[in-house]
């Protein structure tokens, strides 16, 4: 889940490129990026986009939100053909995903799926009420994901400045990242870092998801393909890092019981080694 890329639900050629990359997951949007008198036609755009596929566990569709009054008819057009997951916008809490969670049950049933097999994000910092509710989603169902979105909310807020003059968010945002990060660890989810608009500067989206994976996110939204492979880089452990956190797990191994044990000059206790096996599981070890 280190790499999620939009691509436009009413754009078979765009949702065509994206499948076709190395995204691990791909959002089918039918949310932001098609206007309302063309959803109709883009439902089944994803529909017949889903159903040409054979890897749909890595295929998702962005729904509309619940308050939407248009989700229902998403989900009634596209969940014959089996996506992946569902992307939950505009999500104002636990409640939110309980209820899709509601919906998918039902939608599974008419469809043959299994029941809860069918994964679920939220995006949770696109109103000013969901600002108060990013804590909440422990034990959600069906969530594996959390993101948040400095666009909409802007928009709520009536906001027309995001970013100081070198390029890092104003504190309201740095706010909601922080609430997404705190919320998903607390929920046991994996948090996900919001989109880079300016998709051309491939140095600046390097760097910002080598800071935000120091930070703890685990992945992060693209809009672009271009923007997929430095992704993906930036959250996949090095070399180096993986011989450290071997070389971590090694030091304890080699005396056990210790709290703490001295490598390479420093000493290194507990939540190193947690975190340096954390490493080493998402590396595959």
């Amino acid at each position: 889940m280190r790499s999620w890329l939009f691509a436009p639900g009413d754009s078979e050629k765009k949702m065509t490129k994206a499948a076709d990359g190395a995204a691990d997951i791909v959002l089918l949007d039918l949310e932001d990026s098609v206007m309302p008198e063309g959803k109709p036609a883009a439902r089944e755009l994803v529909r017949q986009f889903l159903e040409s596929r054979d890897d749909r566990q890595r295929l998702w569709v962005r729904v509309n939100p619940l308050s939407s009054g248009e989700i229902e008819n998403d989900l009634d057009a596209i969940m014959a053909a089996r996506p992946g997951g569902i992307m939950l916008p505009k999500a104002e809490g636990r409640a939110d995903v309980e209820a899709l969670d509601t919906l998918l049950t039902k939608a599974e049933a008419a469809s043959g799926i299994a029941e809860g097999s069918t994964k679920v994000a939220a995006l949770v910092t696109e109103t000013a009420k969901a600002m108060f509710h990013c804590g909440d989603y422990e034990g959600a169902p069906r969530l594996v994901a959390m993101s948040w979105g400095a666009e909409d909310l802007s928009s709520a807020l009536g906001a027309r400045v995001q970013h100081r003059e070198d390029g890092s968010y104003m504190p309201m945002y740095e706010m909601a990242r922080n609430f997404c990060l705190l919320g998903a660890v607390t929920a046991g989810v994996v948090p996900i870092e919001t989109v880079m608009p300016e998709f051309r500067d491939l140095d600046k989206l390097s760097a910002r998801a080598d800071m935000v994976r120091g930070q703890g996110f685990r992945g992060m939204l693209a809009i672009h393909p271009a923007q997929v492979d430095p992704i993906n880089t930036a959250f996949t452990p090095s070399a180096e890092e993986i011989a450290h956190a071997r070389a971590i797990v090694q030091a304890f191994a080699d005396n056990p019981g210790a709290g703490t044990v001295g490598l390479n000059g420093a000493m290194v206790d507990i939540p190193h080694l947690k975190l340096a096996q954390k490493l080493l599981a998402e590396a595959g070890e």
